[in-house]
């Protein structure tokens, strides 16, 4: 008889393996991109996190790191490749979170406000990275042409919560759905 807890592991591992593989994947094919230059968003591209956030910080962390790497491999600049690997901070606190109350996702109120805090979460991590980046002289352009405040400010900042919190709900839906079936 195998221990419950191989199979426990082996259904942990494949799952988020499976959402590594859709998180790097969903970046590349999506039809869904809004471009406000200098800063892009895929829709969708958040969501395997999101759902691996809501397995387990241990699995949303993987899958964010995975993807990260993913990134990395697939010849993305470095600051996209590193905007992805901040995604372990929002993923590893929300996991843990919702590790903490699991019927949170059950409160429409509190599903919201948990989604805008994440959301903030996630900009902040992202406008830390890209502004290293800015700092450094390293990013297009586009981005000095624009300035700091709108560039990193309002277009990765701002837009980062907004991204978050549409992908966050899509997640969501996902989820539910599967737990149904």
């Amino acid at each position: 008889m195998i221990p419950l807890n191989r199979r426990t592991n082996t259904r942990t591992i494949t799952t988020a393996a499976l959402l590594i593989a859709i998180g790097i994947l969903i970046p590349m094919i999506s039809p869904i991109k809004i471009v406000l230059e200098p800063a892009s968003f895929t829709l969708a591209s958040h969501v395997a996190t999101f759902i691996a956030m809501f397995i387990s910080p241990f699995v949303a962390v993987t899958v964010a790191f995975g993807t990260a790497i993913g990134f990395l491999l697939g010849g993305f600049p470095i600051v996209i490749s590193l905007r992805a690997a901040s995604h372990m901070v929002f993923a590893f606190f929300g996991g843990k979170y919702l590790e903490k109350n699991p019927n949170l996702l059950q409160n429409k109120k509190a599903t919201w406000l948990f989604n805008g805090i994440i959301g903030i979460l996630h900009a902040i991590c992202e406008v830390i990275v890209v502004s290293v980046f800015y700092f450094a002289g390293n990013l297009s352009a586009a981005y000095y042409d624009r300035g700091l405040l709108f560039s990193v400010m309002v277009l990765v900042g701002l837009g980062t919560v907004i991204h978050s919190m549409v992908d966050f709900w899509l997640a969501q839906v996902v989820w539910k759905t599967l737990q149904r079936r």
